[in-house]
């Protein structure tokens, strides 16, 4: 019963000259870059365990943030991603799916049947911080708890 329930982790294409097989990671991988390139996205969001693994050195995953299911009827990619602030996202992801699908289909002749977005956060620009190579003193008033949460403040005593 066991040999029944395989998991399907690549597809086999049947051309005249013998088999092709593909990937679910190369598909994935293909997806990941087609949903980059579209202006907008951040990035793309994966687990924890996989942004702890990048920051400590291991290899950035080009499937990062995306899942294939594989299905003769037709595939379903699921991409999870941060946008920049500021964009129309039913237009973003729009794009996405057109580039992703259009990518996939045309690189692996995977007929894909849904791309699903899922947003998982929103990047917001960063204000430009002062550099680091001036002291703090001469920036902050002199506080020992939580410097940070007093940026912005007026501390002068006014009465």
């Amino acid at each position: 019963m066991e040999d029944n329930k395989k998991i399907i982790d690549e597809v086999t294409l049947k051309e005249d000259g013998g088999n092709v097989n593909i990937s679910d990671d190369v598909v994935a991988a293909i997806a990941g870059i087609a949903a980059s390139e579209i202006d907008g996205v951040y990035c793309m969001s994966g687990s924890v365990a996989a942004g702890i693994a990048e920051k400590l050195g291991a290899k950035k995953s080009l499937q990062k943030g995306v899942k294939v299911d594989i299905k003769p009827e037709g595939s379903i990619i699921d991409l999870y991603l941060t946008v920049e602030f500021g964009v129309r996202i039913p237009e973003l992801s729009w794009n996405i799916q057109e580039n992703v699908k259009n990518s996939v289909e045309t690189m692996t002749g995977i007929s894909i049947s849904k791309v699903n977005i899922h947003i998982d956060g929103v990047h917001f620009k960063d204000e430009e911080k002062p550099s680091k190579k001036t002291s703090k003193k001469q920036e902050k008033p002199e506080t020992e708890a939580a410097p940070d949460l007093l940026d912005g403040l007026d501390l002068s005593e006014e009465e």
